[in-house]
C-alpha cells in the first residue's frame, strides 16, 4: 500500500532550527550594538559589501576586526533564512501561518542588510550626528523588531502552538496591538538615546542632566531625556493590557507569559537605571538591549496566545442578573448617551476631577491659563471615566448581585461589554494624547499610572482577595492632584507628594464609611471589605486611625513652609471636625452617623484642597 505524506502542522526539527535562528539573530544584534557603542562602525571605511575595498581586509585596526566580524556573522543569516523558508514550505500546508512568517523573516533579513549598507555607504557611522543617521537607526531598530517577530512566530507556531483567531476579538486585540507598537516606539527612542550616549558621553550624571535640559543642546542629547519617561509610560500600558488580557482571555499559558514579560520589563527598567547611573558603559548598554529583545519576544508571544483560537473570550460570557432585571433593548439617541455617561461614574469622578484642578491651581499659585485648564478638565474626566468603565466590565458579575449596582448598563446589557471597552480605550488614548500634547509627558504618564493602578492593582488583584484592598488600591485615587500639578509645573515637588499622601490616608476614612452602609451588599457577593471580614467595631477603629494619620500629615506643608496661616487655620478646623465625626461614630456606631461621616468626608477634601489653593495664591 502506498504511503501518502500528509502536510504537517508541527515538526520538531524545524522548530529547533527556528528557535536556534532566533537566538543567533539576537546575538548578531547585540554584536551590532557593540559595533556602534565602540565606535567601530567605520571600521571598513565607506565600502560595502567589501571591507576597506577588499574581500579580506588587513586587520591592523581593532575597529576593522569588530566591523568585519559583524558583517560576516550578519551575512550568514541570509542563507539560514532561505533554508528556514524552504523548510516551512516543505513541512507545513498551504494557509499555515508558519509559511508566511518564514518568508517574512527572509524579507526582513534582506531589508536589514540594505539598511546596514545604507548606513555605511552614506557615511552615517562613527561620529556622524545627523538627523538622517538617527532616522535610519530608528528604521533599523524597527526592522530588527519585525525580523525578531517573524522568527519568533515561526518558531512558536512551528512548535505546534495554536494559531491566530482575529475574527470577533474586539477592542482587546487593538489594545494589544497598540501595546506592541508602543514597545517598537520605545525601542526606536532607545536607539536614539544610545546614539546620544555614544556621540555625547557625559562625565557625570549632573553634567548629563544639565546637557539634556539645555535648550541649545544637540537634539540627540535632548531626546535622551524622553526615553525614560516613555519607558515608564510603556511599562504602565503593558501592565494594563497584559493584566486585562489575562482576565478577559483566561489561560494559564498567557498568565505565565504575561508574568515573564512584566518581570523582564521591570528588569530592563532596572538595567536602564544602572546604565544611566554608570554613564552608559558598553557592557550595560548591550545587556539593556538584550533585555529589550527578550521583552519584545515575550510580549509578542503573549499577544499571540491571547488571540489564539483555543482561548475563550470572557467579555462575551453572559452575566446572570440576580436583581430580576432583563436585558434592555438597544438604546439610541439621548438614552444611549446617558448610558455611556453612566459607565464613567460621573458622581465618583466629580471629586477626583476637583482634586486634579486643585492640583493645577496649587502648582500655578492661581488659575492656570484657560486652554490648559480646559484640557486638564476634559482629559482628566476621560482618563478617570475610562478606568471606571473598564472596572464596570470586570465587575459586572458581582454588580449584577448588588442592589446598588444591578441597574448598571453593563449588567442590564444596555451596552455590550465590547462597546464599553472600545469606549474606555478610546477615552484613555485621547486623554493621554491631550495631556502629552498640551501639557507634558509627565502628566500623561501619571494619568496612565492612576488608570493602571485602579484597574490592575485594585480591581483585579486586591478587591476580591483582601480587606486591605481599599488601603493599597486607594492610591489610585491619589494620582489626580499629581496629574494636575505636573500638567502645570512639569515636575513634582514635595508639596505635590504631600497632596498624594493626604488623599491616600483620607480614602479609608471616606470609603469605609460607605462600606459600613452597604456591607450587606458586599457580603452577598463575597467581596472582603473590612466591615464584612472584621465587623463594624474594627472598621470604626480603623477609620479613626486613618483620620488621625490624615490630620497629622496635613501639618507637614506648614512645617515645610510650603503653606501659610490661611491653610493652617482652615486645616485645623477641618481636621477637628473630621476627628469629632469619627469620635461620634465610635461612640454611636449607627447608620445615620456613618452617613454623616461619609458625606462630610467628601466636603472635607474639597474644602481642604480649596484652602490649599487659596493659600498658595496668596503666598506666591
Amino acid at each position: 500500500m502506498k504511503t501518502i505524506n500528509k502536510p504537517q502542522t508541527t515538526n520538531s526539527s524545524f522548530a529547533k532550527y527556528a528557535w536556534f535562528l532566533l537566538g543567533y539573530n539576537i546575538l548578531v544584534i547585540l554584536w551590532g550594538a557593540y559595533v556602534r557603542a565602540s565606535g567601530s562602525g567605520a571600521g571598513c571605511g565607506s565600502h560595502w559589501p567589501a571591507c576597506n575595498g577588499s574581500a579580506i581586509p588587513s586587520f591592523q585596526r581593532y575597529e576593522t576586526v569588530i566591523e568585519f566580524v559583524h558583517r560576516i556573522t550578519s551575512g550568514i543569516i541570509l542563507p539560514m533564512a532561505i533554508v528556514l523558508a524552504v523548510m516551512a514550505y516543505r513541512n507545513f500546508p498551504k494557509g499555515n501561518l508558519v509559511r508566511l512568517t518564514a518568508v517574512g523573516s527572509l524579507a526582513f533579513v534582506v531589508i536589514e542588510a540594505l539598511l546596514g549598507a545604507g548606513l555605511v555607504l552614506f557615511g552615517l557611522v562613527d561620529k556622524d550626528d545627523s538627523l538622517a543617521r538617527a532616522l535610519v537607526m530608528s528604521a533599523h531598530l524597527c526592522n530588527t523588531f519585525l525580523l525578531l517577530a517573524n522568527l519568533s512566530l515561526t518558531a512558536w507556531w512551528g512548535s505546534g502552538k495554536a494559531q491566530l483567531n482575529i475574527k470577533s476579538q474586539g477592542p482587546l486585540m487593538w489594545g494589544l496591538i497598540a501595546m506592541l507598537l508602543s514597545i517598537v516606539l520605545l525601542g526606536m527612542s532607545g536607539a536614539i538615546a544610545a546614539l546620544g550616549d555614544t556621540l555625547f558621553p557625559a562625565t557625570s550624571i549632573i553634567e548629563g542632566l544639565r546637557q539634556e535640559l539645555s535648550p541649545t543642546a544637540h537634539f540627540l542629547i535632548r531626546l535622551k531625556l524622553l526615553h525614560p519617561l516613555l519607558a515608564t509610560c510603556v511599562g504602565l500600558f503593558m501592565v494594563l493590557m497584559l493584566g486585562l488580557a489575562s482576565h478577559l482571555r483566561p489561560s494559564e499559558e498567557l498568565k505565565k507569559l504575561s508574568q515573564i514579560t512584566i518581570t523582564a520589563y521591570a528588569s530592563q527598567l532596572l538595567v536602564g537605571l544602572v546604565n544611566v547611573s554608570f554613564l552608559a558603559p558598553i557592557e550595560i548598554q548591550i545587556f539593556h538591549l538584550l533585555m529589550a529583545d527578550i521583552v519584545w519576544v515575550t510580549a509578542l508571544i503573549s499577544v499571540v496566545v491571547a488571540l489564539a483560537k483555543d482561548v475563550p473570550q470572557k467579555e462575551l460570557e453572559d452575566v446572570t442578573v440576580y436583581a430580576e432585571s432583563v436585558p434592555e433593548k438597544s438604546l439610541s439617541g439621548v438614552k444611549l448617551i446617558k448610558a455611556y455617561v453612566e459607565v464613567t461614574k460621573p458622581r465618583v469622578i466629580s471629586l477626583l476631577l476637583f482634586t486634579t484642578l486643585a492640583g493645577a491651581c496649587i502648582a500655578e499659585g492661581g488659575i492656570p491659563n484657560g486652554w490648559l485648564l480646559f484640557v486638564i478638565t476634559i482629559a482628566g474626566y476621560m482618563i478617570s471615566g475610562a478606568a471606571n468603565a473598564i472596572n464596570m466590565v470586570i465587575d459586572r458579575d458581582i454588580d449584577a448581585k448588588m442592589v446598588r449596582t444591578s441597574k448598571r448598563p453593563t449588567v442590564t446589557k444596555a451596552l455590550p461589554s465590547r462597546d464599553v471597552l472600545i469606549f474606555a480605550f478610546t477615552m484613555a488614548t485621547l486623554s493621554f494624547g491631550m495631556f502629552w500634547s498640551v501639557a507634558n509627558l509627565l502628566s500623561a504618564m501619571l494619568s496612565l499610572a492612576g488608570l493602571a493602578f485602579y484597574v490592575i492593582v485594585y480591581t483585579l488583584m486586591l478587591k476580591r482577595r483582601t480587606w486591605q484592598n481599599i488601603v493599597i488600591g486607594g492610591a489610585a485615587g491619589s494620582f489626580p492632584p499629581l496629574v494636575g500639578y505636573a500638567a502645570v509645573s512639569g515636575e513634582l515637588s514635595v508639596l505635590a507628594w504631600v497632596l498624594f499622601g493626604i488623599i491616600f490616608f483620607w480614602t479609608p476614612v471616606h470609603f469605609w464609611a460607605l462600606a459600613l452602609l452597604i456591607k450587606d451588599d458586599y457580603a452577598k457577593v463575597g467581596v472582603p471589605m473590612l466591615p464584612v471580614v472584621h465587623g463594624e467595631r474594627a472598621t470604626v477603629i480603623q477609620i479613626m486611625l486613618y483620620a488621625v494619620l490624615t490630620a497629622a500629615l496635613c501639618v507637614v506643608p506648614f512645617l515645610q513652609k510650603d503653606l501659610g496661616l490661611i491653610y493652617l487655620v482652615s486645616s485645623l478646623v477641618l481636621n477637628g471636625v473630621l476627628l469629632s465625626q469619627c469620635v461620634n461614630v465610635m461612640k454611636n456606631p449607627e447608620r445615620q452617623k456613618y452617613l454623616s461621616l461619609y458625606k462630610f468626608s467628601m466636603l472635607y477634601l474639597a474644602l481642604l484642597f480649596t484652602m490649599i489653593a487659596i493659600d498658595r495664591a496668596q503666598g506666591i
